[in-house]
């Protein structure tokens, strides 16, 4: 359960929350290798050096680039979620 501090805001985080961030994750890479799929298919019915072919290759272009940050951005949000956890758990004061 989350504690809510007086605004009525979420206060820290869970181990619930890894689940939350997971799925995300792997729906936004189900996502980007989607898009590539279907990129790629158009691309190869296009001929070389017309607008669609140059299109699709931009943004083929532009999902190799997204695609490479998924590693990083999966680091960070398990960083801050065990950063978070052992904030909460170390960081209260021992009465």
């Amino acid at each position: 359960m989350k504690k809510l501090n007086k605004k009525g805001q979420a206060v820290g985080f869970t181990i619930s929350d890894l689940g939350t961030i997971a799925i995300a994750l792997v729906v936004a890479v189900i996502i980007l290798g989607l898009g590539a799929t279907i990129l790629t298919e158009i691309q190869n019915t296009q001929t070389k050096d017309l607008h669609a072919y140059n299109a699709s290759s931009q943004g083929l272009s532009g999902l190799t680039t997204m695609s490479s940050f998924v590693p990083t951005i999966a680091i960070v949000a398990v960083s801050a979620i065990v950063i978070g956890i052992i904030l909460v758990f170390f960081g209260r004061g021992r009465a």
